[in-house]
């Protein structure tokens, strides 16, 4: 089924360690911060359009993130937002930016597994400084032929890093969480693509029914399960 690929290529966050997790947290405590302003409903709804809205600005990660949650802050209050809480929310980026490594089980057995017969690289989306840290602290570069921090997970992003590896799309394996990043535009370039699920997933990243119903994808429980293919 993979005789032609030559680079295995693994998303980061979700992937090799926890992220999403935190990013739910912080939103719990944003909440909350703001909950005499409105409903947690609302906070929620308000904070993700303004993330949205903010992606061709800031791109993916913690900083964008906090800035938009400073922005969504300030309009929900009518821009009388205390200085304190703007502190508050600032905090809440500081600590997400300095949580702990916690890698997903089985990670380091599968790069064992694979290592030396195959060119493994990592390919994610994110800020480039927060992505560096991760992987510095993770104790896992030492796996990785290749780290490419991404602005954006799309077709076109793919095809110009299959170009930098001086490989051919079908000599690509991609694995990750997302079915909208790391899954979908391989396909559509002619690589390959696995997905695991992580348990929890950004909206943004949520792919309808209807298209996973159409797209022909592996899909497996957990990452470990990957030495049982190779």
């Amino acid at each position: 089924m993979f005789e032609d690929i030559k680079v295995i290529a693994f998303d980061a966050d979700d992937t090799l360690w926890v992220n999403e997790t935190y990013f739910r947290e912080a939103e719990e405590v944003f909440a909350e911060l703001l909950s005499k302003y409105e409903t947690k409903n609302k906070i929620d709804q308000e904070l993700f359009k303004t993330e949205i809205k903010n992606l061709a600005i800031y791109g993916y990660g913690i900083k964008g993130f906090v800035l938009s949650m400073i922005e969504c802050a300030l309009e929900l209050s009518n821009y009388k937002l205390p200085q304190e809480t703007i502190e508050k929310i600032l905090d809440i980026g500081k600590e997400m930016l300095e949580k702990p490594i916690e890698l997903l089980n089985g990670v380091e057995e599968v790069l064992q597994s694979l290592q030396g017969k195959y060119k493994l690289i990592v390919a994610t989306k994110g800020d480039l400084l927060d992505q560096e840290r991760k992987l510095e602290h993770s104790n896992l570069l030492d796996y990785f032929h290749h780290i490419e921090v991404m602005s954006d997970k799309k077709e076109r992003d793919y095809l110009k890093l299959v170009k930098h590896l001086d490989v051919e799309p079908s000599q690509l394996l991609m694995i990750g969480n997302s079915l909208k990043s790391d899954v979908l535009p391989l396909l559509e370039i002619g690589a390959a693509a696995i997905h695991v699920p992580f348990h929890t997933t950004w909206v943004h990243e949520e792919v309808s029914l209807e298209v996973q119903e159409q797209t022909d994808y592996k899909t497996l429980r957990n990452i470990k399960e990957l030495i049982t293919l190779f």
